[in-house]
């Protein structure tokens, strides 16, 4: 579901459609609330209510900034990731200027069909949280069968060689990391927290009686929309290939990787 909304919703939208339904409920839970327990407005359970409050709050706020700061962190590593991928591939291309002719346009070849796959087939499988490895494992071989069918022979061709070598088992491991982080969720248990430590602290602010209905209509829908804003982030966050805030595949597109889409 989370990843439909990404992937159908502009950020914008999917905030105002989050955090406007959990205030929306918020507000109407507090006027049943009101309704059913009327002894609530006279502030009776207030002082219970604002100890559990203040401590389930402080224990939401560090497991929302946990995991916030933790999928910002993945985020940005997966980016970086994506780029060192991409990075090694022009690296190869670059070096194989250094290669006969005949071996120059197989690797070119062989890396522009790579690009293309990762761009145009594995992309939109990671963005639906798929796994995408064969997307993309019979052009990586491919790479692999140019580089192994060639025998260098000048010193200078054997430097490039080994380089390209290296370079080429790094795009292999940046690609599994690249696929394992499309198909990843937060563990159950921070779920649990997540979104259930969410409902928590809801439930004990309605218990916070307010005799005055338009101010405890402003504080409940005050903390609703805080709580919501957070697990919009959250579900935004979550999945690095999917919405807007995402892990874009610019890099396999930009440089020297460029010739390889008219560029």
């Amino acid at each position: 579901m989370g990843l439909w909304l990404l992937n159908n919703l502009d950020t914008a939208t999917l905030a105002i459609l989050i955090v406007g339904g959990v205030v929306v409920l918020s507000l109407a839970a507090c006027l049943v609330t009101r309704r059913l327990f009327p002894e609530l407005i006279n502030g009776v359970t207030n002082d219970v209510s604002r100890t559990v409050l203040e401590l389930f709050g402080a224990i939401y706020g560090i497991v929302l900034a946990f995991v916030i700061v933790t999928l910002w962190t993945e985020l940005e590593q997966v980016q970086a990731v994506v780029t060192s991928e991409a990075t090694d591939l022009a690296v190869i291309s670059r070096n194989a200027h250094s290669f006969p002719d005949d071996v120059q346009k197989k690797l070119d070849r062989a890396i522009g069909d790579y690009v293309h796959a990762v761009v145009e087939d594995a992309w939109p499988l990671m963005r639906d949280g798929k796994n995408s490895l064969s997307a993309t494992s019979g052009k990586l071989e491919a790479l692999y069968g140019v580089l192994q069918g060639f025998d260098p022979k000048s010193g200078s061709e054997q430097a490039f060689y080994s380089q390209s070598v290296e370079r080429l088992n790094d795009v292999t491991a940046q690609r599994r990391t690249r696929i394992l982080a499309a198909t990843q969720q937060l563990p159950p248990l921070l779920q649990v927290l997540t979104y259930g430590g969410a409902l928590v602290v809801m439930l004990v602010t309605l218990l916070y009686g307010v005799e005055n209905l338009k101010v405890q209509l402003l504080f409940v829908g005050s903390i609703a929309l805080l709580v919501g804003l957070s697990l919009t982030l959250v579900l935004v966050l979550e999945h690095p290939f999917a919405g807007e805030v995402s892990v874009s595949p610019h890099p396999f597109k930009e440089g020297q990787l460029s010739k390889y889409w008219g560029g």
